[in-house]
């Protein structure tokens, strides 16, 4: 374990939100963090599965092959209750994937005004996965934060949907709370909580 290729991890990922946050969290850990912008010529891995569970593995297997290195993926996304679990697996894509965040919330709260519910409730899910170089699924755990849509969008902190979510025992939204606060609470930081452990184990002779 005293070599770089040894102590690289890939988060799986483009989005600049999402790599933030996860090198955030494993601040801990003296690793190498690189990212699939590292990774130009790396091919898509589509994301067909039918879950963030399932999606997550893909992610995490097909890059890990990609790569020859140790990857962790999410996937994650909103579930409103009252669009029957819209967005979903397909948040990221919701309205079109070229379309600007700030146009699929204002999709979503028009979506949701017009389907009559008043309850508001909702869920960020997220599952994250990590998958050894050949592919070998070494760990993966879920997480759930639950919550309210607000009726308009709030705050800059964030990415994605945070400013129209609202979660449970807060008065504020993931836009205007704080960065640590909502790794505490967040579905990914509760994700998070569970994968800790286990690269805790994997990389202890680096720590």
């Amino acid at each position: 374990m005293n070599s770089r290729k040894s102590s690289e991890l890939l988060i799986a990922t483009g989005n600049e939100g999402k790599i933030t946050e996860l090198r955030e969290m494993l601040a801990e850990f003296p690793l190498y963090i690189l990212s699939l912008s590292d990774f130009p010529e790396a091919i898509d891995v589509a994301e067909t599965g039918d879950t963030f569970c399932e999606n997550a593995l893909l992610k995490a297997r097909g890059y890990a092959r990609q790569t020859a290195l140790i990857a962790l993926a999410d996937d994650s996304g909103l579930e409103v209750a009252g669009l029957d679990g819209r967005p979903g697996v397909l948040s990221a894509r919701y309205g079109g994937a070229a379309m600007p965040f700030s146009e699929k919330m204002k999709k979503l709260l028009n979506e949701l005004a017009e389907s009559g519910d008043t309850t508001r409730r909702a869920r960020f899910v997220c599952s994250i996965v990590v998958a050894a170089p050949d592919g070998e699924i070494l760990c993966r755990a879920d997480g759930i934060c639950d919550g309210l849509i607000a009726d308009e969008p709030r705050g800059v902190g964030g990415f994605g949907y945070d400013p129209i979510f609202i979660p449970d025992g807060f008065d504020k939204t993931f836009g205007e709370l704080s960065a640590d606060v909502k790794r505490e609470i967040s579905h990914r930081g509760r994700a998070f909580s569970h994968i800790i452990q286990f690269l805790r184990d994997y990389y202890g002779e680096l720590t």
